[in-house]
Order: C-alpha cells, then structure tokens, then sequence
C-alpha cells in the first residue's frame, strides 16, 4: 500500500541550509501551483543546485542584478527567470538571506490537476512529459517572471507552496553532471549537482554542455 503524501507545508528553515544539501532533499515533495481553474500538484523528481558566488554557473555567480535579486532574498522564496527569449524556469532559493544559492526545478510528476497542465502544454505526448524539463515544468504550472519572489512557505493564499510530499530515498537518488553547464574550465563533472529519482519516467534526459560559437 502506498501511503499518501504528508500536505504539511515544508517551513522556511527547511531551505535555511546548504543548496547542496537541499536539493536531494526536494526529490519526492510536492509543489503545489494554485490557479484560479484549480490547483495543479508535481512530485518534484529531478532539481539541480546553484550555489552562488561559489559557482560559476549560477546566475548570481557575479553578483546581483535586477533579474538575480530574488535569489538573494530569504530562503524559500521562489526565483523565476526568462530564457532563450521564450521559456521560463523556476528556483526555489536556499540559505540563509543575503546569499544566493537556489535549487533549479527541473522535472516531476503532474498528481494532481493534469487536465489543466495539459491545456498548457498541448505539445506532450502523453503525462510523463507533461513537466520532463525545466521550461516544460513551468509551463504547465503556468509560472512566469510575474510569481518571482513568491514565498513558497505562506501560510496559505500564495500561488505557489511546497509541501512535504513522500521523500525520496535516499537509495533511490542519483546525482551527475549539470545538464548544459559547463562548470570551472568547461568541465560539467567538477559539479555533479543534478540530483534525479533514479528509473522515474518523468527525469528529464541528460545533454551536455555545448560551447557556443564564436562568429568568425
């Protein structure tokens, strides 16, 4: 029998720690997204961390900027950015307020309220590719740089809230490489902070990182 999952809202000092510590622990939690339709439920099965000015990979590795400024504030507040000119993603930020460590989410399984993901997401084949991504993720969450900076750890009413969900065990996660980061001298494996549920069908696949051209 499976047990059903802990809806206790996950509190702030859960994310008041070390990113590399964090993010195995999201595996397994459930991000609820509150829409004006309904409510849409992920188990969280694939994140990456981000650990600041330690990092060359994060965005707040050379300080802050309007875009970063959520990823400096109070830990479990959710950081949103806009990428390649058409995608969202979507962090949940970590440690104590004034660093600017975070957790990229970047894959789960839709629990509850996949009939409104899919009206977002019309291009999935079938549900487990409903939120197989970061962009995907948001997308059928419908999360956009309007909801950085919510505090996913209110005590009700906010559109976006992280609950303890079911965790995953530990001899069920798996870490490796970033996907697309190339880490210090273009090396992705000195960062082995992509964290996964080892077999869940929802894990987004691996790609490495490619160097991008210079014009000649």
């Amino acid at each position: 029998m499976i047990a059903t999952p802990d809806r206790t809202p996950l509190p702030r000092s859960f994310f008041d720690r070390p990113v590399l510590e964090v993010a195995p622990d999201l595996l397994g939690r459930l991000l609820v997204r509150t829409t004006p339709d309904g409510p849409i439920s992920l188990r969280l099965t694939e994140v990456e961390a981000y650990d600041g000015p330690n990092d060359p990979g994060s965005h707040a590795y050379r300080g802050r900027t309007a875009r970063n400024g959520t990823m400096f504030g109070p830990p479990g507040h959710v950081y949103v950015y806009f990428t390649y000119g058409m995608w969202h993603c979507m962090n949940l930020v970590c440690g104590p307020d004034g660093t600017a460590s975070g957790v990229l989410l970047r894959a789960g399984e839709i629990v509850e309220g996949a009939e409104l993901a899919r009206k977002r997401r019309i291009s999935a084949r079938d549900d487990k590719e409903l939120a197989k991504g970061p962009a995907r993720l948001a997308t059928a969450l419908g999360v956009d740089r309007a909801l950085d900076g919510t505090d996913a750890c209110a005590a009700g009413g906010t559109p976006l809230s992280i609950l303890t969900g079911t965790p995953a065990p530990s001899a069920q996660v798996r870490s490796g490489p970033r996907t697309g980061v190339s880490g210090d001298g273009g090396d992705g494996e000195l960062h082995p902070w992509r964290y996964w549920i080892d077999g869940d069908p929802t894990v987004s696949p691996y790609r490495a990182h490619v160097p991008r051209r210079r014009p000649s």
